[in-house]
């Protein structure tokens, strides 16, 4: 596939995509078929480093409640009635959300592995998976969590390659120190990234002191847990030691303005990270506490929050972007998030022609600051076109079932 006259770091140009990859650029190659981009620009797709995708069936269902109210009364309760169908459905509507705003590859933990995956395989988008591990210090809980996750990592191998398992383990106060070991030593003998949230809350850094006489992520270094394949998720209440300890390892952290917004979680420290040389990526969350899966949004949220606190230069248009493309696919071990030869052919195509990105003085500028999820037209994955002219096959049956799924599941 041949995509010609698409506007790409300020030039007009063409991209060249054979099989999964980029095969060319600028060059008057023929190819089977040719899409005319006039009037467009040509991104990576948004790499979205932290959502539970099947969490589109609770948008709006229990908002504006304190954190653990939230947690512990309205959504764990609601979550221990779904079913594979329903993670299957809710994980399509995340997935067409996704593509409809962008976004080519999210890195997921949710419950019922298979019913993500099924969902990621048929939306034709990537993903890295991972079940949500808990065994809130009970030992015969997390031998089954275990042996769980053994057998998916295995069942894994069955989908294509863009399906990818990780492990999932939820946090520090939902884990016990000898799973966080067991999942330490399963991601290094399989090399497989670790999902994780860390240092969500300020009571959670408390609580971890209060238990163990040190901060988390000095708690985490005594069990060899820290490495290049921990993706550190919301990461909030990190002071200067944990920081240069989690950049000795290589840990990567993911930001998520809007969810630590809505929840009252508190402001990332990304000054203090960049300053320590971390990889930052950037995650929308779940659509319980977002509610959206909207990159683009989530961009503006990151940035302005910075300059809100730190001043107007901290993280400009360009570096929202690179976290939003870039570090994430960096994040994940993903070869994507630019468009070079070789790369995955992943691809975005914005409209130009709107009025939001008119005029054109700067387009990083204009993506951070003005641009919604709906700028996007056409996206390509894998070399394969998933929507164009704004339009995903089969979208109007997936809003019918999610929408059918939901009310069930809440009437349950």
């Amino acid at each position: 596939m041949l995509i010609k006259n698409v506007l790409l770091d300020g030039r007009k140009t063409s991209i060249l995509i054979e099989g999964n990859r980029i095969a060319s650029i600028g060059g008057r190659d023929k190819a089977g078929r040719v899409m005319d981009a006039s009037g467009m620009a040509a991104l990576p797709g948004f790499v979205n480093c932290h959502t539970h995708a099947a969490m589109t069936l609770m948008r709006g269902y229990a908002d504006d409640l304190p954190m653990r109210e939230w947690l512990e009364g309205r959504i764990w309760p609601l979550e221990a009635r779904l079913t594979e169908d329903d993670v299957y459905w809710g994980s399509r509507l995340a997935c067409l959300e996704m593509i409809k705003t962008g976004t080519t590859c999210f890195n997921d933990m949710y419950w019922h592995w298979h019913g993500t995956a099924r969902a990621v395989k048929d939306a034709g988008i990537r993903a890295w998976i991972s079940a949500v591990f808990v065994d809130m210090d009970d030992r015969e809980k997390a031998a089954e969590q275990a042996a769980l996750n053994r057998r998916l990592h295995s069942e894994s191998r069955e989908y294509p390659d863009r399906v990818r398992f990780a492990l999932g383990p939820h946090a520090l106060y939902s884990v016990s120190r000898e799973s966080l070991e067991w999942a330490r030593e399963f991601s290094e003998k399989h090399s497989v990234p670790i999902h994780f949230h860390l240092s969500e809350t300020e009571k959670e850094v408390r609580d971890c002191v209060k238990k163990h006489g040190k901060r988390p992520a000095h708690y985490l270094n005594d069990l060899g847990f820290l490495s290049e394949r921990l993706v550190a998720c919301h990461s909030v209440w990190l002071d200067q030691g944990e920081t240069a300890l989690m950049k000795k390892h290589g840990v990567r952290l993911v930001y998520n303005p809007v969810s630590n917004m809505k929840l009252g979680s508190g402001i990332f420290p990304y000054q203090q990270a960049v300053k320590a040389g971390l990889l930052v990526a950037l995650g929308t969350d779940g659509c319980a506490s977002n509610n959206n899966l909207d990159m683009l949004e989530s961009m503006k949220f990151a940035a302005l929050l910075q300059k809100l606190h730190h001043g107007t230069t901290v993280l400009p248009a360009a570096e929202v972007l690179r976290m939003a493309t870039l570090n994430g696919a960096r994040a994940l071990g993903l070869d994507a998030g630019e468009i070079r030869e070789g790369k995955l052919a992943d691809i975005t195509l914005i409209d130009l022609r709107r009025p939001e990105l008119t005029p054109n003085h700067s387009l990083p500028s204009n993506l951070a600051y003005s641009a919604p999820g709906s700028c996007v037209d056409t996206v390509i994955c894998d070399g394969k076109v998933l929507m164009e002219n704004r339009r995903v096959p089969g979208e109007e049956e997936i809003h019918e079932k999610a929408s059918e799924v939901a009310s069930g599941l809440v009437k349950r």
